[in-house]
């Protein structure tokens, strides 16, 4: 492989169109949704701007040259790939959608059910960690990327386990959220954690594990293969770091203006413990 595709195979206008569609409905979702019942909180501009940098990031993840430089010839780019997609987009997208959104989705009670065992915080945190090291196993991952369509579905899979991993941290519905701030602590922890494994196969192998990258030429980098997939296991587990503690930080501090809120302001607080969700209603217990 020493030449490097054309416009076509390094962007996906179809992706784009698809993205821009997302972007188009959610935009016209909220702008319809807002202030129309008692059910739809409004959707502030920072909600928004998180979602669409959730659909730019998947797009520049799955869309753009990264997707095809990390499928053909670095697996460094690869792994920075897999770092947009499964620990970055769920995230800016979860914390953009509102709640009453998904409680039009989750009427459907199949949909309601399989959402809400696949979102409980052990199975979610196992699932995708589970099915991103059998992923980067080499035998499996020589095997995907020679199937496009069975790489597409693995993808599919593992992006969708993406979203229940990141659904007990960034929940936004009240009658789901099933962990207190110090449990999402753990929870995040334990991604940390259960990801390590993965990460240092790839980073201390002294040899080239993925046949797919073995042989490569790369016409415009100095990086030996096995250096290259040293790098892809660094990245991974640097950028992990990152967003993870980023994460801890993130609920640490909404924990602690939450308690400095309630000492300040212990009357409001004690009216919102007789509420109670029902259907997306906040009745009176």
């Amino acid at each position: 492989m020493n030449q490097i595709g054309g416009f076509f195979d390094l962007w996906s206008p179809v992706l784009l169109l698809v993205v821009i569609i997302i972007g188009y409905v959610y935009s016209r979702l909220v702008a319809n949704g807002n202030g129309i019942s008692i059910d739809n909180e409004p959707v502030s501009v920072q909600q928004k701007l998180s979602f669409y940098t959730g659909l730019v990031l998947f797009y520049i993840g799955q869309g753009s040259p990264i997707n095809y430089l990390g499928h053909h010839y670095l697996f460094s780019v690869h792994m920075l790939q897999q770092t947009l997609l499964y620990l970055t987009v769920p995230i800016f997208i979860w914390i953009g959608t509102p709640a009453w959104i998904i409680r039009k989705i989750l009427k459907n009670r199949v949909i309601h059910a399989l959402f809400s065992f696949l979102t409980r915080p052990l199975i979610a945190l196992f699932l995708f960690n589970m099915l991103f090291s059998i992923y980067h196993m080499p035998l499996i991952m020589d095997g995907l990327m020679q199937n496009e369509l069975l790489q597409l579905g693995y993808h599919t899979v593992l992006l969708i386990s993406a979203f229940t991993m990141w659904f007990p941290v960034f929940c936004p519905l009240p009658e789901l959220n099933r962990l207190s701030e110090l449990k999402k602590l753990g929870y995040i922890f334990g991604n940390g954690v259960l990801l390590t494994p993965a990460c240092a196969l790839i980073i201390f192998a002294d040899t080239v594990i993925y046949d797919m990258y073995a042989n490569v030429t790369i016409p415009f980098a100095h990086l030996s293969p096995l250096d290259d997939q040293q790098l892809g296991g660094v990245i991974m587990k640097i950028l992990q770091e990152i967003i993870y503690g980023a994460t801890l930080a993130y609920i640490f501090f909404k924990w602690y203006r939450k308690e400095r809120k309630e000492e300040n302001y212990p009357d409001s607080f004690e009216v919102q413990d007789n509420l109670t969700p029902h259907g997306g209603n906040w009745n009176r217990a």
